[in-house]
């Protein structure tokens, strides 16, 4: 499939799919499955090969049958319900724009998006996906295969700060902090805690402790809750980049439609104040 034409009117439609996309998950309370959704769309990619990543294939019945994405056929039909609005924006680009949606509306950073990336309908194997019940050695073979770090896999690792497991989906049970559905730094805090009865530490988790390398940021972001924001920001746009470049994208944006970007991503970082607020207003109503 062709990369999208990115010039004022695909900046447009994705402006609007980004508000959808804000009133869908302040509505559905569902932030923590459409993150799901953009890691494993794009954390199958392979840095050698240069196959699998952020293009949208999730959405393949072949896919998202894979054991790793047990319960994400929710998040592609949450999808679906903006892209029928917005056919022009690709997969690969809703689906990371969900993840990043999803970061914002329950207070986590803000995190750059660039448009541009194309769709495939070309399934990896399975296997790609990290493994709750493996070590450190297994997340450094999986990430290092995309090309990421050690501080990307400890700042990736945060965003356990949403959501909770269900074991018809992973086999482990319960959530990760007791707000979650706050993003927060909460995650590194519970786990240097140690074991908990009622907050889940998968064997995944309690290797960023015993790793050498991967401690020291676990530490950093306990006690610094801007240092994980700024780190997790960059690591999170690296793994929705992976494989796409703004080069290899059809780009037809002038001076002044970056002007109307420019002023458009002000107009989103106002109203992504007023869905937080919104958005937490709910989830306490509903836990009443």
């Amino acid at each position: 499939m062709a990369f999208p034409v990115v010039d004022a009117g695909y900046l447009k439609e994705i402006d609007k799919a980004r508000r959808d996309l804000r009133a869908l998950i302040s509505a559905r309370s569902c932030a923590p499955v459409m993150l799901r959704l953009a890691w494993h769309d794009a954390g199958t990619y392979d840095a050698k090969t240069k196959t699998g990543g952020p293009n949208g294939s999730i959405r393949t019945e072949e896919e998202y049958n894979h054991g790793s994405n047990n319960g994400l056929k929710k998040a592609i039909d949450f999808c679906e319900e903006v892209k029928s609005k917005h056919p022009k924006v690709t997969y690969a680009d809703l689906y990371q724009l969900a993840g990043v949606v999803a970061v914002e509306v329950t207070g986590g950073p803000t995190i750059d998006f660039v448009p541009g990336r194309k769709d495939s309908r070309i399934s990896p194997k399975e296997g790609r996906l990290p493994d709750a019940k493996k070590g450190a050695s297994h997340l450094k073979d999986i990430f290092y295969r995309m090309g990421l770090s050690d501080k990307d896999i400890v700042a990736l690792s945060g965003g356990h700060t949403l959501g909770r497991a269900h074991p018809e989906r992973s086999g482990f049970d319960g959530p990760w902090t007791n707000e979650p559905l706050k993003f927060d730094n909460s995650y590194f805090a519970e786990l240097l805690k140690g074991d908990s009865e009622w907050l889940l530490k998968l064997p995944t988790d309690k290797a960023l402790l015993d790793d050498p390398k991967f401690r020291p940021f676990v530490e950093l972001y306990a006690k610094d809750e801007d240092a994980f924001f700024r780190d997790y920001a960059e690591s999170h746009k690296k793994l929705s980049e992976l494989g796409f470049s703004t080069s290899s994208s059809s780009s037809k944006v002038n001076a002044t439609d970056s002007i109307i970007l420019a002023q458009s991503a002000v107009g989103v970082a106002v109203a992504a104040a007023v869905v937080v607020l919104s958005y937490f207003y709910e989830v306490h109503k509903r836990m009443k």
